[in-house]
């Protein structure tokens, strides 16, 4: 595939001064235009996590402390104050079957190290758990919703999809995913491949392929891969990163509006590994 490795993004986002020079992809208008300049961020970021029973504690562990740590980073905290406002408003939900989404931390403000840490604790302090089922389009369905039930306004509305495998459950994600992008909401993908896959789990092979075509959707929309437990916290810090900044990693090829790309995998293999199971 096209493995873009996690150093060579971050190599492109470390130095401050290419990230403020560059500018994001599908801006909304600029802030003289905004009727309540104080409600108005950078980024509203909604972080959508898996909690399917396919991710093991360990996994869910590392994963939180992977957010929490990306959010207190000096590189976030660096790229935060590049933005014109200098401040994003972010919520963390966790996520498994169609109709099971948990709201972890309800919108926050971001505006420097000391808020940066109150999410984080935040998101540190809440228990984990685990829920069965994979359903990618009941967590785009739930938070698209989430944009307009806050008060604030983004120049991007960005949702952060992470996950360990495909859709098995709710509506075809590509529905979801086009429903989303139509109105002018950005995925990105984070698909966790650190274990090899598995009869049991559901897992499929070439779950990057499957986040590049069926997932992520939106102008610069981009998927960074996770391929080993010990790549799990740069990789979440690297993507808030860009997320943040706006940046699509280097060498990331978007596709010309309207263009459809080859299938490589099936956007409905979870659905028919779960029908050829157990038939429903």
């Amino acid at each position: 595939m096209r493995w873009i490795s996690i150093g060579t993004i971050a190599a492109a986002v470390t130095a401050a001064g290419m990230v403020a020079g560059l500018a994001a992809p599908n801006r909304a208008p600029q802030l003289a235009d905004r009727p309540d300049d104080s409600k108005t961020v950078d980024v509203e970021l909604i972080l959508a996590v898996d909690v399917s029973y396919s991710m093991d504690m360990d996994e869910l562990a590392v994963q939180r402390e992977g957010y929490a740590q990306a959010l207190r980073s000096s590189e976030f905290l660096k790229t935060l104050k590049t933005g014109p406002t200098g401040r994003i408003a972010v919520t963390y939900f966790e996520w498994a079957a169609a109709g099971d989404q948990k709201i972890i931390l309800p919108w926050q403000i971001i505006d420097g190290p000391e808020s940066a840490d109150s999410v984080a604790n935040e998101i540190m302090n809440a228990p984990l758990r685990r829920a069965s089922r994979t359903s990618i389009s009941g967590a785009i369905n739930f938070a698209v919703p989430l944009f307009d039930q806050n008060p604030y306004h983004g120049l991007r509305r960005v949702i952060d999809i992470s996950g360990d495998g495909p859709n098995n459950n709710g509506e075809p994600v590509t529905m979801a995913r086009d429903a989303a992008v139509e109105k002018g909401v950005v995925i990105n993908g984070l698909p966790i491949m650190v274990k090899e896959p598995s009869y049991s789990t559901m897992d499929i092979e070439n779950l990057d392929y499957y986040y590049e075509d069926c997932v992520i959707g939106g102008p610069g929309a981009f998927v960074v891969t996770i391929k080993s437990r010990d790549k799990f916290k740069e990789a979440i810090r690297t993507k808030l990163v860009m997320e943040v900044a706006g940046l699509t990693p280097p060498g990331w090829i978007v596709p010309i509006a309207g263009q459809e790309k080859s299938a490589r995998v099936s956007c409905l293999v979870g659905e028919k590994i779960w029908q050829d199971r157990w038939g429903r």
